[in-house]
């Protein structure tokens, strides 16, 4: 992995860094980029070594959160976005932080998570990704009323098909089938294919499953 492909942004951060280890750094950070969908858990080292030679720099510590994440190394991950987030005063990661304490059967804390973080989450899509998370939390904890309104507080009815809104109305469908409301769940699953051209989920074999008799 040649370090050249770093992005530039990513890369004018490591400039604390004597060239040499900024290169190895760089390194570390496109093959973790390359593996987190293939091979989360050598990601996860790749990333676990640029930390090593760095642990200071809050980018590298969302790498390392972030593969952490993607291999199912949920306390590693909740710690590494955890430094992150003080080192950068980002929210960005806030449902992959809530999604961990999740995964750590704590659906509570996840709930926490997300509301404490509610008003700094401008950016649509992590604010859908966040209630998607609240709203797995809430079913989590039996509570699929709660999980429904968590959703209904997001931009159902948007019009343009996008990956945020394939993925909110497919929660919403989900939970909806959870409930044991099928035909509504029928509706949003269709709706959910409707926002979502490039068949980034299932909805299409969640409907088929649905009308089976």
């Amino acid at each position: 992995m040649h370090p050249d492909q770093l992005d530039k942004g990513v890369r004018r951060l490591l400039t604390s860094l004597t060239p040499g280890k900024a290169d190895s750094v760089a390194s570390h950070l496109v093959a973790a980029g390359i593996l987190i969908d293939e091979d989360p858990d050598l990601a996860y080292k790749h990333a676990r070594a640029a930390r090593e030679l760095a642990p200071r720099i809050g980018v590298i510590r969302e790498a390392a959160g972030e593969t952490a994440y993607a291999a199912g190394r949920w306390a590693d991950a909740l710690a590494e976005l955890r430094a992150a987030k003080r080192m950068t005063g980002g929210y960005d990661h806030i449902a992959l932080i809530a999604d961990s304490e999740r995964a750590l059967g704590r659906p509570d804390r996840a709930l926490k998570v997300v509301a404490d973080a509610r008003d700094k989450l401008t950016d649509i899509d992590v604010r859908v990704e966040a209630a998607i998370v609240a709203a797995g939390a809430r079913r989590d904890l039996g509570q699929l009323d709660a999980a429904l309104a968590v959703l209904q507080q997001e931009p159902l009815h948007n019009s343009s098909p996008t990956t945020w809104l394939a993925r909110l109305r497919y929660a919403y469908a989900d939970t909806l089938a959870e409930a044991g409301r099928t035909q509504d769940a029928l509706e949003w699953f269709h709706r959910t294919l409707a926002a979502d051209p490039q068949h980034t989920t299932d909805a299409q074999e969640r409907i088929t499953a649905l009308e089976t008799p």
